[in-house]
């Protein structure tokens, strides 16, 4: 390819540090910097992938044409609207932003511009998640539960917004009825906002869903399980793993999908690139995340309604 897109990413923390890497592989891009305000990790990284290094991103306006924002989330809106103001595409890390208003903004200004704006919800990009796709049909319950140990990341939002929204957001891309009544509860831990949360997603159709977020788990869990007629799915998100059973006359018959392992987060970015590349719309797109937003957002209000009384 002789013009390749030029890509910086914003923020190269842990997750960060993983697109840049992935950036400095991919052919159809070139990683030309790493922005960060931590002085020495923005040293290691730079020299780490053999890139120019910037503390203040707004100096990459003419030299980039596509950025990752990998930021806490309190400054998604502020950098991810300057890039977008300065004509360069944009890939930011879930949860989009903390505001609905703010959400929608961007939007508006993306879509005013032709611009591509993704949101990064991973598992959509999951060997194991689009493998089952196809059996999906109509789902009548599914049960989410994505826990974690403590860790010292993404502190500045509660569970809901860091983890329970990558479930949010697939339970929304696989049920296309309009949400009847969301139930909520949680409780703060380790942390000013809440640590676990679960939720009780009503569909008009009748499907119900149930999640369960923790980040004061002893173990990672990434798993969803989905029931239909005649059909149940069992996903492992973690281990990429999928299990069908299927009703046939008086048996139950069990099989292994076959899964061909990939990086999630790659074949995201490999999207994007190509998203911006061939003008395509993003499988996460501004709008699809902010759908998936206002949902989290509920769950949250509800949760921090209920603890303050």
């Amino acid at each position: 390819m002789l013009n390749k897109i030029k890509v910086a990413v914003i923020g190269v923390g842990h997750l960060g540090s993983i697109h840049a890497r992935i950036y400095k592989n991919l052919k159809a891009c070139e990683l030309v910097a790493v922005c960060d305000t931590d002085p020495q990790r923005l040293k290691d990284i730079s020299r780490a992938f053999r890139v120019a290094a910037y503390s203040d991103y707004r100096a990459l306006f003419d030299k980039v044409e596509a950025v990752s924002i990998a930021v806490p989330t309190q400054l998604h809106y502020a950098i991810v609207r300057d890039f977008l103001e300065h004509d360069i595409h944009t890939l930011v890390e879930k949860p989009f932003t903390t505001e609905l208003k703010e959400a929608d903004g961007l939007i508006d200004i993306a879509k005013s511009k032709d611009l591509i704006l993704q949101v990064g919800h991973v598992e959509r990009f999951n060997s194991a998640f689009t493998a089952t796709l196809k059996i999906i049909k109509e789902p009548k319950f599914i049960e989410c539960h994505r826990l974690s140990p403590f860790s010292r990341r993404s502190l500045d939002v509660g569970v809901v917004l860091d983890l329970m929204i990558h479930d949010i957001d697939i339970i929304l891309g696989l049920i296309s009825y309009k949400i009847k009544k969301i139930e909520s509860v949680g409780i703060n831990v380790l942390t000013p906002f809440e640590d676990i949360a679960n939720a009780r997603i009503t569909f008009e159709n009748g499907c119900v869903a149930n999640l369960t977020a923790s980040r004061v788990s002893d173990d990672v869990i990434r798993k969803i399980r989905i029931f239909q007629e005649n059909t149940y799915i069992s996903l492992d998100y973690k281990e990429a793993k999928a299990r069908v059973y299927r009703k046939d006359g008086g048996r139950i018959l069990q099989e292994n999908l076959p899964i061909e392992k990939e990086e999630p987060l790659k074949k995201e970015l490999e999207s994007f690139i190509d998203c911006v590349i061939n003008r395509k719309t993003p499988l996460v797109s501004g709008t699809v995340a902010r759908d998936a937003l206002a949902v989290a957002l509920e769950i949250q209000n509800q949760i921090w309604q209920k603890n303050k009384s």
